[in-house]
């Protein structure tokens, strides 16, 4: 009876051990009474002690795995990224016959979450105000605070391989040559929706966004025909590949139709940026945009080097200010120490060429209607942080009235991080 009892405590115990998260020292306690009273033998005892301190040795691994896989997948689901500039500008403008001087910061800050394996998300504040093509935030007002806004907010599906569906605030999902502003500023946050396709030679956008989607009666006069919404449609098809062993080619058209004849400007009554309106202060045109565009990459003693063109013209407008057009080069990046880029381009940009509400807000002072060049210079002062010089030399207003100069310098201290 005696060595039954014991097998049956040996057996249990030893499965015990085997299965479940059980500690050691509360049972060892209990098998050495058992073994003082001669129910189970020295040797027994020391079996199922070493069979337990083996099994809580594993199940510690098991959790402390566990848990580093888990901070593992959640740290790398989540990114940050974010961007900080300095500026320092003066501006000359004939208009005003005065100088114009401005320190300037532009802060923002993101987070990238990959979801799932098919669905990612962002989420990113930057500085600045409204205006829908310009983070800069002027200092000054004795040190007052500066206001923080919403950049982006988007979702991006990858439902099938080399297409994604991305909705909500995004960057501009448009290519543009050298990032050059005929038809965008680089601050400009289109909202809506757009459906890619990128195999990396062969890309295709199809977009919907929302420049007014809620009637405003305090910024359409009562001359403004029914259109109370207005909505932008695009569309892009470009092409990436290699002429050479050292020359590369990315070519594209694309064609944005926006609706805005018989509106008044959505920033409000005279914001017309240079576009045509008509006698009631509304829009005279709608901008139904054509553009092609073709930049050469390659490199020069070893430097990486780029030229451009990119043409526009507005299909919908009849009369001769309907055309625009960028050239330019670029020599060297300015991203590690020692590292430096020169750059210039040329641009001359007609009336009713673009939406001048949403083109390059720096040159020329901004909108359309204007001509001349722009002259950049970079040197890398630490990974992914350079001190810049940017030069503008142009020209406005000669199919409104007088032509007037603008000039405009920027000297930019500038870092990002992701």
């Amino acid at each position: 009876m005696k060595s039954k009892t014991s097998a049956i405590l040996i057996t249990g115990a030893m499965l015990s051990a085997a299965v479940l998260p059980v500690q050691a020292d509360p049972m060892l306690d209990l098998l050495k009474v058992l073994r003082d009273k001669g129910t189970i033998s020295a040797e027994d005892y020391n079996a199922i002690a070493d069979a337990a301190q083996a099994q809580e040795e594993k199940m510690d691994k098991m959790v402390a795995t566990a848990s580093a896989k888990s901070a593992d997948s959640w740290a790398d689901r989540i990114q940050w990224y974010g961007d900080f500039r300095y500026r320092y500008e003066e501006m000359d403008n004939d208009a005003r016959n005065d100088d114009r001087r401005r320190n300037r910061v532009r802060a923002r800050i993101g987070l990238m979450a990959q979801v799932t394996d098919d669905i990612k998300a962002s989420v990113a504040l930057a500085s600045g105000s409204d205006d829908p093509v310009s983070s800069n935030q002027t200092l000054g007002d004795a040190g007052s605070s500066k206001g923080i806004n919403l950049d982006q907010a988007w979702i991006d599906w990858n439902f099938a391989e080399n297409m994604n569906l991305v909705a909500g605030k995004t960057k501009n999902p448009f290519y543009q040559p050298a990032k050059d502003g005929l038809i965008w500023d680089g601050d400009y946050r289109p909202e809506g929706g757009h459906l890619s396709y990128d195999n990396g030679t062969i890309w295709a956008i199809g977009a919907y966004h929302f420049l007014n989607s809620e009637h405003k009666p305090d910024k359409l006069p009562a001359t403004t025909n029914d259109k109370e919404d207005t909505e932008m449609f695009g569309a892009q098809l470009g092409f990436r590949g290699k002429l050479a062993d050292n020359l590369n080619i990315i070519v594209g058209a694309s064609y944005y139709h926006i609706p805005t004849e018989g509106l008044a400007p959505i920033l409000g009554a005279g914001e017309n940026f240079g576009n045509s309106l008509d006698l009631s202060g509304n829009h005279l045109y709608d901008y139904d945009i054509a553009q092609v565009f073709v930049e050469l990459e390659t490199k020069l003693a070893g430097l990486p080097a780029s030229v451009w063109v990119n043409h526009v013209t507005n299909t919908d407008s009849d009369a001769d200010e309907d055309t625009g057009y960028t050239a330019g080069f670029k020599l060297g990046k300015a991203k590690n120490r020692g590292d430096w880029e020169i750059g210039y381009m040329y641009e001359d940009l007609e009336a009713d060429a673009v939406y001048g509400t949403l083109s390059d807000s720096d040159f020329g002072g901004g909108g359309t209607d204007v001509k001349g060049h722009k002259f950049k210079a970079g040197l890398g002062l630490a990974k992914n942080t350079k001190l810049g010089l940017t030069y503008f030399k142009n020209e406005y207003g000669g199919f409104s009235g007088e032509e007037l100069d603008y000039d405009r310098i920027q000297l930019d201290l500038a870092t990002k991080f992701k």
